[in-house]
């Protein structure tokens, strides 16, 4: 791995610190390099704070070094006024002579700027080392601002058999499938997204908390479906704990915390989605049930899958969704297998 691709590594890594923290914000990692030695690392660790460039300036010592010294960034620096300062500003300020960008970043505001700012003002810049990585870890930000919406991950655990629930329930009594292990990391999963929706049916025969209670970090946006306001006030989604959404076909008065959205469920995917892009959520994670993650596959709305497969056997049951692609990676989770689906189309 030649130098360059080794500091651009240490940058993502140093950003995906960032992680479910700087929404709506990208998570951006910057290392600063000085005769072969890392004199400054810095990451963007919440929105509205000091971006990544900022931060690894600042952590240099002796700042004299810097007319002489490689900044890397896994995303090109902004050169707009938002909620901070222009970070191409900020480099040339310092008179840093090298720039080092994973990738561009496709948000209109910065798009190509930053890179026209910086030779500009006689700075030495080269563009897409480690591109590929770079790109995947700007996923949300950038399916967000192309697509004009959040970006989808489908989520659910089926048994090796191939189904996701017995056909009979007992109410507010959810079936376990994998190993606490694997709900260790759903958890985890829910403090790195903006939000997480379910459908009716799951909100009400597996009365779901949706919180990250097995996970230090944020809590989720809470959306819930529920077309016709048959969801008992005493589930746990409306605690009040955390803010939640319900979509619904009613009117009802909101709370605090629980907003009602009354919406055309003809078209409620549309709906949701444009909403969720008003509101500034760049992702979404749809745990289930089965109907609602077969109708988001159905219209190919979805980026990625991450499905469990447990030891556990029915029989008979709730069929699991069904996707018409191969996993592109597989991985053992304790007792279960976690396989990965990306949607291509």
């Amino acid at each position: 791995m030649q130098q360059d691709e080794i500091y651009m590594k240490r940058c993502l890594e140093l950003a995906a610190l960032g992680l479910g923290k700087t929404y709506p914000n990208p998570m951006v990692g910057s290392v600063i390099v000085h005769g072969g030695k890392v004199i400054g690392e810095g990451w963007h660790k919440k929105a509205g704070e000091a971006h990544a460039e900022v931060n690894s300036v600042n952590s240099v010592v002796d700042k004299s070094l810097l007319k002489e010294a490689t900044i890397y960034v896994n995303l090109e620096p902004c050169a707009h006024f938002g909620k901070t300062p222009p970070c191409a500003s900020l480099i040339t300020k310092h008179k840093i002579p090298n720039v080092v960008i994973g990738c561009i970043d496709t948000f209109s505001k910065v798009s190509g700027k930053g890179v026209t700012m910086l030779k500009e003002a006689g700075v030495k810049v080269k563009v897409g080392v480690l591109e590929k990585e770079c790109l995947e870890s700007h996923k949300r930000f950038f399916t967000f601002h192309q697509k004009k919406r959040p970006y989808i991950i489908l989520k659910w655990a089926e048994t090796s058999d191939g189904f996701i629930a017995p056909l009979v329930q007992e109410e507010g009594k959810p079936f376990w499938i994998t190993s606490p292990e694997s709900k260790k990391l759903v958890h985890k999963w829910r403090t790195e997204e903006a939000s997480i929706l379910v459908g009716t049916n799951t909100a009400e025969k597996d009365n779901p908390a949706l919180t990250a209670r097995l996970w230090n970090g944020c809590q989720p946006l809470r959306i819930v479906l529920d077309r016709t306001l048959r969801l008992n006030d005493n589930l746990q989604v409306f605690d009040e704990s955390i803010k939640t959404v319900v979509f619904t076909e009613k009117l009802k008065t909101s709370t605090s915390r629980t907003k009602y959205i009354q919406t055309d469920f003809s078209k409620l995917h549309e709906n949701i989605l444009n909403e969720l892009y008003k509101r500034n959520i760049h992702s979404v994670i749809i745990e289930g049930g089965r109907e609602t993650l077969q109708a988001f596959i159905n219209e190919s709305l979805w980026d990625e899958a991450r499905v469990f497969v447990g030891e556990e056997r029915l029989v008979n049951g709730i069929s699991a969704p069904v996707l018409n692609t191969n996993p592109k990676s597989e991985e053992r989770i304790s007792k279960d297998i976690l396989k990965l689906y990306c949607n291509n189309t």
